[in-house]
């Protein structure tokens, strides 16, 4: 039994800080992991990857924010992007509302032409949704090659994805929490023990994470007190993400104790979108 040939390369999300996307080679397989987009993001990196567009087989998506997959409406529009991308539903419909969001948004405020709704738009229509341990065969030069989505905590239907070829199987793992939070729980690694190749970030390596009862308490007590002042209080939020976990802390706040002394609103392009997700 032949061992495969894996190469892995870095377009960003190595050391500079920028949004992670990894081009990873099995054999002629080529899948792009990732392809997000953050302001700091190094200009050579989307030069890169747009000169790599058409010779991608496939795209897997970890999370649905403009860190994991902002040039995904660009590949698809300019660079002649077509083929097969992976997520969960979670994934694609808030990655989804999260570009047309982003699109309004930057529309409204300057002359934006990197990508159109109808970019958008094509670009999900290639998505493919899987759930969770969901093992998907994948057609073409990765035939013999299987994709697994494993929850990796962080946001919800984010993504550990494990592939698997013969005796070779790789876990690509980015913002991932495997500590039990508000709205999810934490990721699990019991399917993927000892991997050939393992794909990890390290962007929180040095943060020093502070207990959620007492972050919570922190966040709580700086509403009373503003409230208690008469004042106002804005939390700016993604727009698909870790605003649910926020919406859920607020809901048991206003059910607890600030319920009869103010109102909560939600301003956002597509809130009423996001809830029916």
């Amino acid at each position: 039994m032949a061992t495969s040939i894996i190469k892995l390369h870095t377009l960003s999300g190595a050391g500079e800080g920028g949004p992670p996307c990894y081009l990873l080679q099995v054999d002629e397989f080529h899948c792009l992991l990732d392809c997000g987009w953050c302001p700091v993001a190094n200009p050579d990196y989307v030069k890169k990857l747009s000169q790599w567009a058409r010779h991608i087989d496939a795209v897997l998506l970890s999370h649905q924010g403009l860190r994991h997959l902002g040039l995904l409406p660009y590949l698809v529009g300019s660079c002649g992007l077509k083929c097969p991308v992976y997520a969960t539903t979670p994934v694609y419909k808030m990655g989804q509302l999260t570009l047309y969001d982003f699109y309004q948004s930057m529309w409204a405020s300057e002359d934006f032409s990197a990508f159109t709704l109808d970019d958008v738009d094509a670009a999900f229509d290639l998505v493919t949704q899987v759930k969770y341990h969901q093992t998907v065969n994948l057609p073409g030069r990765g035939r013999g090659l299987c994709i697994t989505p494993l929850p990796s905590g962080h946001t919800l239907g984010g993504t550990i994805w494990k592939l698997v070829k013969e005796d070779t199987d790789i876990v690509y793992a980015v913002d991932f929490n495997h500590k039990k939070e508000r709205h999810l729980n934490g990721a699990t690694f019991d399917a993927c023990m000892r991997p050939r190749l393992l794909i990890l970030d390290a962007s929180n390596a040095l943060y020093s994470h502070p207990r959620r009862k007492d972050r919570d308490e922190n966040l709580r007590q700086c509403i009373l007190k503003s409230l208690r002042r008469g004042g106002n209080i804005l939390i700016a939020v993604d727009t698909a993400g870790r605003c649910l976990e926020i919406a859920h802390f607020l809901e048991q706040c206003w059910m607890n104790q600030v319920r009869k002394k103010a109102h909560i609103s939600f301003i956002a392009l597509y809130w009423s979108s996001l809830l029916s997700c």
